[in-house]
């Protein structure tokens, strides 16, 4: 069992209020090797070093901008053994601009969509009387046809 000696060595809970994150995640972090391991009180209590502060708030940023967890925990890894894994970063940062940039041609494709369905849809409902079906859903298949993109190329593809 590893002990801590610094006296500004938060637990769990602290390190997680601090940043804004769960306890659940500080541990899930430290499990998957993007928090180096804990050092433990005599009762078992994780301590962690007030430097982690700062590796969790530089994670939280990454994840937002498209980095995964299993991506940052082989380059925090690399890093904490000397490495310098800068080269690879920008690289992954590249790629999660191509897919943002994707994502956004995409999204500009289902507006240009859904404003033509909306129109079409005003047209149905304008016809149809008080209480009657105007099939808006069902029309979806036609619009689609008419548009001549596959229904999945609509659809926002999700990055993992």
């Amino acid at each position: 069992m590893v002990h801590s000696s610094d006296p500004k060595a938060l637990s769990s809970g602290s390190l997680a209020k601090v940043t804004g994150v769960s306890p659940d995640t500080i541990r899930h972090y430290e499990r998957i090797g993007v928090l180096p391991g804990a050092s433990r009180t005599e009762s078992g209590y994780r301590r962690y070093p007030s430097s982690a502060v700062e590796r969790v708030l530089v994670v939280q940023r990454a994840l937002r901008i498209g980095f995964t967890l299993a991506e940052l925990a082989e380059i925090l890894k690399a890093r904490d053994a000397g490495g310098a894994p800068c080269r690879r970063v920008y690289h992954l940062a590249q790629e999660k601009l191509k897919g943002i940039t994707a994502d956004i041609e995409s999204l500009k494709r289902t507006e240009r969509y859904l404003k033509k369905v909306l129109a079409d849809w005003e047209q149905r409902t304008q016809i149809a009387g008080p209480g009657q079906k105007s099939h808006l859903l069902y029309s979806l298949s036609e619009a689609a046809m008419k548009s001549g993109a596959p229904a999945n190329q609509l659809r926002r593809n999700r990055r993992t």
